[in-house]
């Protein structure tokens, strides 16, 4: 089957019919959910289930379940937990807090079908780093944030969710929010790759990894990475990455265009897959239409990657909730 080189995100919480019509019709590559789209377990089962009946197909359900202000299911249905930052600093054994936390969230996520999640985050907090990123980062260097992403990974691994490695290549340095203006780091390419793109070449081997809308001077100071041959080269070639690459929302403000001229140029750049967010239909059909089918190099990474779900690890989930309490005393 022909894959569409996209990720759509329903507007509600009840697929429509002419979402049901769409995505059979144009078969994107998966799915991402948010707030709007979720009310409780049995609803969110439903949704997770009725968006894969419309592709008749198993396909990837991703959401963003990072815990502390970015989290999509909350309480009372589903666990809180602190910003990862504050949870780094708190614990007295920061990586196996870091495991738990992931094992539970993947505990949530599989109960009402979603086996994707967007982390973990590999960027660096530094003392510049935008507010709406800096706390939900694990540490302030290169071995701290590569030993707790991998934590968090394979918690979510354990527990039959695959993680997303983001924001590649860094985006730490970033004082400005990318989903409001782009953001332009200017630090020379000697400082980039001893720092910010460390964590991720370390972290190369994961099954899929996310873009970041930042221009980096010293590479290209034209175009955003998520839209840059030569920011993708970078990634590719010097970082090592090989999995699925995706964008992050072309809905954010730090791209130009339209959310058409995003998608195109994003795949020309070297993604793999565009992420569309907002569920506006006509914007869904415009990216659709500019993304194109998925390529052959895109589609064997993405069987690739899938191939990595697989049935949870048993384990006690009561425990895991005490020990994460115990942890954080």
């Amino acid at each position: 089957m022909t894959l569409n080189a996209a990720i759509f995100a329903p507007e509600g919480q009840e697929i429509t019919q002419w979402e049901r019509k769409f995505f059979r019709d144009v078969q994107p590559f998966g799915f991402i959910l948010f707030a709007r789209n979720i009310d409780n377990p049995n609803q969110l089962k439903r949704l997770t289930s009725d968006l894969r009946a419309a592709v008749g197909r198993d396909a990837p359900i991703l959401i963003d379940q990072e815990g502390g202000r970015v989290q999509r299911m909350r309480s009372p249905h589903w666990r809180e937990f602190l910003p990862a930052l504050d949870q780094m600093d708190r614990t007295r054994d920061p990586l196996r807090a870091q495991w738990v936390r992931n094992r539970l969230i993947a505990a949530d996520l599989r109960s009402v079908g979603i086996d994707v999640n967007c982390a973990p985050l590999a960027d660096i907090a530094e003392d510049v780093t935008h507010p709406f990123l800096q706390n939900r980062l694990y540490g302030r260097d290169v071995e701290t944030v590569v030993a707790a992403a991998r934590s968090c990974a394979d918690g979510l691994l354990a527990g039959g969710v695959l993680p997303v490695l983001k924001h590649i290549p860094g985006h730490g340095r970033a004082a400005v929010d990318s989903h409001l203006n782009l953001p332009t780091v200017t630090a020379d390419r000697a400082a980039l790759d001893a720092k910010d793109f460390a964590p991720f070449k370390a972290l190369n081997d994961l099954p899929m990894g996310m873009s970041a809308h930042i221009v980096f001077t010293a590479i290209d100071p034209d175009a955003p990475a998520t839209t840059s041959p030569a920011m993708i080269n970078v990634i590719r070639r010097d970082i090592g990455f090989g999995g699925l690459l995706m964008t992050d929302d072309l809905s954010m403000q730090a791209l130009s265009g339209t959310v058409a001229d995003r998608a195109r140029a994003a795949i020309v750049a070297g993604c793999d897959i565009v992420l569309h967010c907002n569920g506006v239909a006509t914007e869904m059909q415009s990216v659709a239409n500019a993304a194109g089918a998925m390529t052959q190099a895109a589609q064997n990474r993405a069987d690739q990657a899938l191939s990595l779900r697989k049935a949870p690890e048993i384990v006690d989930i009561s425990a895991l909730e005490a020990e994460l309490e115990t942890l954080l005393a």
